[in-house]
């Protein structure tokens, strides 16, 4: 008997991939821990933990090459999966979808990227038709859908059509701002002192410098604010009954605006955090209610568990105090919590990692000539300059007036942006930049972006709430719903096959669930191919089929900002223009090089038992005859209803009495009289699997395996109720290339080199061996060229660095 094990092919499917996610949960959060939070609380910390390892925490970092691309050009870029608990590289999924988003939030580019040992790498090749515009590039995989947009990576980045007019109107200064207001803890309580914290942005997200008071009806002044950094501030004040508060805000260049402040509740909690120059954070909890009552605080950061204490209001206060050596780095969300479980006030608080990656780059000379050999060293350390070996991304790019000096940070997304809802402005500030300011800056971002990745209902809920995306463990995951003809009611339990056309013989199979869902791992093969979905006619000849999209539905309310073309920059986009069009013209052919994609031969039934390259023999021309003559482990019958094959168990000394499994080029023919018709002169193999064989949850009588020369089905007419589409696999590695000018010859080519990308390398490591070098050369453009380096150490240590290189035209 043969056997091939698929999780997904099986009713209890689901169960083993939850159980292989379980023992990943544990391994990581028991590594992250470093403490063990013994069960209390009333059980909290138990139901926590059990969420915890059930729905374990993954993000993903996308390192761009540049943050600014004219159409037509190539955007490269390299993908880190990590941990969201310790932030170790994680190498729990193989597959993140990568878009580009329009300001619609509508996908313009999508693909597909392996991902292997946490990391890969692809490009876009943005089409010369793309408008001019701000886009999103996001990232996830399919079990970060379980937990919302709002949680996929996320960065803007610009593209300008240099063929279309680019003379509209600059942006107004004075555009409209809004500001929004966020009462520390969740709420306003009349009678209790609270903090609000406040965030004025303007139209395309930025933070806008206002100030303002804080009024009663009657006009008095209760409380007066400004901004501190990046449009945000707080202010605190004690509500009384009986009135109502709002808020009169000036920016420094606009009209004021008058905002109601969020309702004042008549009962309730207020909670307060605060962390002095030196000592403990204390938490201050005040209610209502003047009678004793147990409150709970319990503390995580990654969905780890940090604090878990409790206090007893007394004449309706209480405090805790947090050491902050118990917390882990980045983000800690504190959670109140009365005795029956209930959550009733939030805060979040920032740590800066303590423990950063250090990255070096030191190019070997000051300047360069044009095309001249830059050698670039790269060193990595641990925090106490200990050396760390490290996975590292290099990008070099021209800086001009259109460039961004800053692109998103490695280091900053994973401990900050990353647990925040909405854009982060600036997030390498709360990383550079230390004092008392810089403390209070990190706070009201606290106050305002706070966002958790779940509802405590879930999580307090009896039994763990259902995540319909499974973790791609393995490979790709084809998903498709199987439904009642010209209905949306659900076929469940029905056995649906997935092949796609091939010489390399390909089948997997599921059983759909009560929705009618069916989930297939297909084989990490790159680029487009067509697939065929169809049911057993035997078992259910009427199920329709729909192949459902592998990305994501869902996006984000947040819309990146509005891209204005400005009249000062038209002699730039002009320039780039004429860069953009001399490389697409003079560009070798070694720039669409993709690198070769490893492929598995065998057959997903392994070796057979019985092997014909029908050359070999004799060529009849009815198929009929040379199973006769040639197949001796396939007997051939003829019955009422046409041909049947039965398959000789060699192992049993038995005939199975059912047809085996029929494949032509890995499609299932489940009509042997069809088969039958096929001229055996476009067959070039034959296999045969000699005895029963458990594929999944289902057996095969043997298997009877047809390749034609092409592996395309030479014109056989599948089943008209298969379902056959076009799919788009995993993306095709592309190699990135740039010219060598190692010799004379080489350096007095003619051919233009107007690259404004001079280098990208995103598989770089090194090691506590010593400092990594890398050589590239530049090209014909003299300027300043930014050099960003982004990485990864294996112990979750993440960090960059950037440097500019001069390049001087010759004298």
């Amino acid at each position: 008997m043969y056997y091939a094990s698929n999780p997904l092919q099986s009713g209890t499917g689901s169960n083993r991939y939850f159980a292989l996610l379980l023992t990943l949960g544990l391994a990581t959060a028991g590594s992250a821990a470093g403490q063990t939070v013994p069960d209390s609380l009333g059980g909290l910390t138990r139901v926590f933990s059990r969420y915890q390892r059930t729905a374990l925490p993954e993000k993903l970092f996308l390192h761009l090459d540049r943050p600014f691309y004219t159409a037509g050009e190539t955007m490269w870029f390299k993908v880190y999966a990590v941990d969201g608990t310790s932030g170790r590289p994680l190498p729990m999924s193989k597959v993140a979808n990568v878009e580009v988003l329009n300001h619609k939030n509508k996908p313009v580019l999508q693909a597909r990227i392996e991902l292997r040992q946490a990391t890969g790498q692809g490009s876009f090749t943005l089409p010369p038709s793309l408008a001019s515009g701000t886009y999103t590039v996001r990232a996830y995989t399919n079990w970060m859908q379980n937990f919302g947009p709002e949680y996929y990576f996320r960065s803007s980045v610009t593209v300008v059509n240099t063929f279309a007019a680019s003379g509209t109107a600059a942006p107004d200064s004075t555009k409209p701002y809004t500001v929004q207001f966020f009462p520390e803890g969740g709420n306003l309580v009349q009678g209790l002192p609270g903090k609000v914290g406040f965030q004025a942005t303007n139209a395309n997200g930025k933070g806008v410098a206002v100030q303002g008071q804080v009024l009663t009806q009657t006009g008095a002044v209760v409380a007066t604010f400004k901004t501190l950094r990046f449009g945000l501030g707080s202010f605190s004040f004690t509500p009384e009954a009986g009135n109502t508060y709002t808020a009169v805000v000036t920016p420094a260049n606009g009209k004021p605006g008058r905002y109601q402040l969020p309702p004042i509740y008549a009962q309730g909690y207020a909670m307060r955090l605060e962390r002095p120059a030196s000592g403990p954070l204390t938490v201050t909890v005040r209610a209502t209610t003047s009678q004793s009552e147990t409150v709970y605080l319990l503390g995580h950061a990654g969905q780890n568990i940090a604090v878990a204490t409790q206090a007893t209001l007394r004449n309706g206060a209480a405090t805790f105090t947090v050491e902050p050596s118990q917390l882990p780095d980045g983000i800690s969300h504190f959670t109140l919590f009365n005795a029956d479980r209930k959550p009733l006030c939030e805060r979040l608080y920032f740590q800066p990692p303590r423990n950063q990656l250090t990255v070096s780059a030191q190019p070997d000379k000051p300047y360069y000539a044009l095309r001249e050999q830059v050698a670039l060293n790269l060193a990595t350390t641990s925090g106490p300059g200990q050396p760390l070996g490290a996975n590292l991304s290099v990008a070099v790019y021209r800086l001009d007036s259109l460039s961004s000096p800053r692109p998103t940070d490695i280091n900053s997304y994973l401990w900050l942006s990353a647990d925040l809802k909405g854009q982060v402005e600036s997030p390498e500030y709360y990383f550079t930049t230390t004092g008392p300011e810089a403390a209070e800056a990190a706070d009201n971002l606290m106050l305002t972006q706070g966002w958790s990745r779940f509802r405590w209902e879930q999580v307090l809920a009896p039994t763990p709430p259902p995540l319909p995306y499974l973790p791609e463990l393995r490979g790709p995951l084809v998903q498709a719903r199987l439904t009642q003809p010209g209905t949306d009611i659900p076929r469940p339990g029905v056995t649906a096959y997935l092949a796609s056309p091939s010489r390399l013989i390909r089948l997997t199979n599921a059983v759909s669930n009560a929705d009618g869902l069916v989930q297939f791992e297909a084989d990490a093969v790159p680029g487009t191919r067509e697939l065929v979905i169809q049911t057993d006619p035997r078992q259910d000849s009427t199920a329709q089929i729909q192949l459902l999209s592998s990305f994501s539905g869902r996006y984000a309310p947040t819309l990146p900002p509005v891209f204005r073309a400005q009249p000062s920059l038209e002699g730039a986009y002009t320039k780039r223009h004429f860069q953009t069009q001399v490389q697409t013209i003079f560009a070798p052919k070694e720039t669409l090089r993709s690198a070769p994609a490893p492929s598995d031969s065998l057959a997903f039934y392994g070796k057979p038992s019985e092997s014909y390259f029908l050359d070999k023999y004799t060529r009849f021309k009815v198929l009929e005859e040379v199973m006769r003559e040639y197949v001796p482990g396939v007997i051939v019958r003829i019955r009422k209803d046409g041909f049947h094959f039965l398959v000789t168990d060699k192992v049993n000394n038995a005939i199975l009495s059912e047809n085996p499994l029929v494949l032509l080029d890995g499609v299932p023919v489940f009509s042997v009289n069809k088969m039958m018709a096929m001229d055996p002169l476009k067959i070039q193999k034959l296999e045969v699997i000699d005895s029963r064989y458990f594929h999944g949850s289902t057996v095969y009588n043997g298997i009877v395996s047809y390749t034609t020369y092409k592996g395309d089905l030479e014109g056989f007419e599948l089943d008209s109720r298969a379902l056959i589409q076009q799919y788009e696999g995993l993306q095709a590695q592309r190699e990135f290339y740039a010219p060598r000018y190692d010799t004379p010859q080489q350096k007095q080519s003619r051919l233009p080199d107007m690259r404004n990308l001079l280098y990208w390398n995103p598989s770089v490591t090194t090691t506590a061996a010593g400092p990594q070098q890398l050589q590239f050369y530049t090209g014909d453009q003299a300027g300043r060229y930014l050099v960003v380096v982004q990485g990864l150490a294996p112990t979750g240590q993440a960090g960059s660095t950037h440097t500019v290189l001069e390049v001087k035209p010759a004298l």
